[in-house]
């Protein structure tokens, strides 16, 4: 049997293509946004000494991370509705979407907070640093440095997940892809433009994580530039060594 792909059938479509993955775009930044907020109150509060807020944030975290995602949109959208809260679609998605990722983020976040030395905020305290100088400047900021190629990838797993809101109706990619290959009979070729375009949608999430990396660690920047240099004056080539022997004698 042979099949000869056909993707004429498909240009009519590319305008409901781009608006699926622009609304896929626009969930995932807003997800990300608030759930990484969320998981870093939850990630300080799980550290807590109150030992209540403590649990219940622990709490939080397992149930999150030990179910399917399908079934925690199920139950904001479908379950919710049952006594009597109705959200749209949209709506409905990006909570699942922020609940999810607060709660990884979290533990990513809560990772990189047990990474700072004790004696660098027992110095900040001596300092007479206040409590929120030190939680921002001491210990959220190089904690986020550490963990943030962590939260990137989990930024992209967000984005692919994101294609379980096709299933309450919601008009992301995978939803357009269903309707047009229904449409068109077009499955293979309808399905290969839409893995393209969560292939470019990745890589444009992986250039705008790696460009505020680089605005926002800086430091990082400066010892890397600093650790280049210190490598081209160590390693000198063959000529530049003899060069160098033969003036010392």
């Amino acid at each position: 049997m042979k099949y000869s792909l056909d993707f004429t059938t498909l240009l009519p479509y590319w305008p409901v293509f781009l608006n699926g993955a622009w609304l896929t775009l626009k969930m995932t930044a807003v997800a990300v946004v608030v759930g990484v907020g969320v998981g870093t109150l939850v990630a300080f509060a799980k550290r807590s000494k109150v030992q209540p807020l403590s649990r219940i944030c622990a709490g939080y975290i397992e149930v999150v991370r030990n179910t399917p995602f399908l079934v925690q949109i199920f139950l904001l959208y479908f379950g919710l509705a049952s006594i009597g809260i109705r959200m749209p679609t949209f709506a409905a998605a990006v909570l699942a979407m922020i609940i999810n990722i607060a709660a990884y983020a979290a533990e990513i976040i809560r990772a990189g907070l047990e990474s700072v030395p004790k004696g660098q905020i027992e110095a900040a305290e001596c300092l007479g640093l206040s409590k929120w100088r030190i939680g921002w400047h001491v210990m959220l900021q190089p904690s986020i440095e550490k963990v943030y190629p962590a939260l990137t990838s989990q930024f992209l797993l967000m984005m692919q997940a994101s294609a379980m809101a096709s299933q309450i109706s919601a008009e992301e990619l995978t939803a357009i892809a269903n309707t047009v290959q229904s449409d068109t009979f077009r499955s293979l070729e309808t399905y290969i433009v839409v893995a393209a375009l969560y292939l470019a949608l990745s890589l444009v999430i992986k250039l705008v994580t790696h460009v505020l990396g680089e605005y926002l660690f800086r430091r990082r920047r400066v010892v890397r530039q600093a650790a280049l240099r210190n490598n081209r004056q160590v390693v000198l080539p063959p000529a530049a060594q003899v060069a160098s022997h033969g003036g010392a004698a």
